[in-house]
């Protein structure tokens, strides 16, 4: 016989759907046999396949131990890298600081040392998640930036959180700034600029045109002229629009393309742009349970290299 106690992240499961994940070498056939003989048990009372399951209910399996091995799993996440930039961390939520050069999540090219499995690394290590014990969720990113971007992203460490921060994030009650370094002298200081941008997945590039173009969508990007050095400008952003590439292709269009970006801007076979998020503001228009304790609250990155590049000239 086996016991488990159903967690808030295997909540909302069905009975069938929980054990068969649990036990692959279990028959569909003898497990429904065994959930009619009552064999299988909810909270010690009769359950049926369908039946959805709640935190804290007690699922038990009164059968023989052969056809109730557990899946054996090799966790990848364990020779991730433990380097790890923390922000902030509650228990629904992290902060990560991600360095330009890591991917968010793995792709082609890398799959093992990535950001989220950085995450998962440590709080698993930490023993505050348990794969084992959470069938129906693992930590999971809300947002994400690109390999060459840095700063903060996202993490939520469960389902609750992750849908809330997915809504808010929809509604663009999440306010995400950030810090970015161009070329030339902007001809305003500060404005909103308007476009439509078009993705080739094929080529992983975007395209932006001042007119809607078949499958084209809207990008908004606010900027603000902070400092002006070597004929360089340093901008905070606010994206009003989120889309691929937004920011590097929009300014690009406008005729200021980022330092160091090889793929829109003028610097070829370099891809350390300069752009980084360094700032997320939480403004909830609405009930964000179990996030409301969040609603008004700025983070900030404290050391930003890319802001003391620029300070100190490096940028030529």
């Amino acid at each position: 016989m086996k016991s488990f106690t159903i967690s808030d992240n295997d909540s909302g499961q069905r009975v069938d759907k929980f054990i068969i994940k649990r036990f692959p070498n279990l028959p569909k056939s003898l497990m429904y046999k065994e959930i009619r003989k009552k064999n299988i048990k909810v909270n010690k009372k009769r359950t049926f396949p369908n039946a959805f399951l709640n935190t804290g209910d007690i699922i038990e399996l009164y059968l023989k131990d052969d056809v109730l091995q557990e899946k054996v799993k090799h966790y990848d996440f364990t020779v991730a890298s433990k380097e790890l930039s923390i922000l902030y961390e509650d228990e629904n939520i992290l902060l990560a600081d991600k360095p330009a050069g890591l991917l968010c999540h793995p792709d082609g090219n890398e799959y093992t040392d990535t950001l989220i499995s950085r995450i998962k690394r440590y709080l698993y290590d930490k023993g505050e998640w348990d794969p084992d014990e959470s069938e129906a969720f693992s930590p999971s990113l809300a947002n994400r930036i690109d390999r060459n971007t840095g700063g903060i992203v996202i993490a939520a460490k469960n389902a609750a959180s992750l849908r809330v921060l997915n809504e808010k994030i929809k509604l663009r009650e999440i306010e995400k700034y950030y810090l970015t370094v161009v070329h030339g002298k902007m001809e305003k200081n500060s404005d909103t600029l308007t476009a439509f941008l078009y993705k080739d997945k094929t080529k992983n590039k975007v395209y932006v045109s001042g007119n809607k173009l078949p499958g084209s969508k809207e990008i908004i990007t606010k900027y603000t002229v902070l400092d002006c050095k070597n004929g360089k400008s340093l901008l905070e952003i606010e994206l009003k629009t989120g889309r691929t590439h937004q920011i590097r292709a929009h300014l690009a269009a406008a005729g200021h393309p980022l330092v160091n970006d090889g793929k829109y801007g003028r610097e070829r076979g370099r891809y350390r742009q300069a752009l980084y998020s360094y700032r997320l503001v939480f403004n909830f228009k609405s009930g964000a349970a179990p996030l409301d304790y969040l609603n008004g609250r700025e983070f900030t990155v404290k050391n930003c290299e890319m802001l003391n590049h620029f300070l100190e000239g490096k940028y030529e």
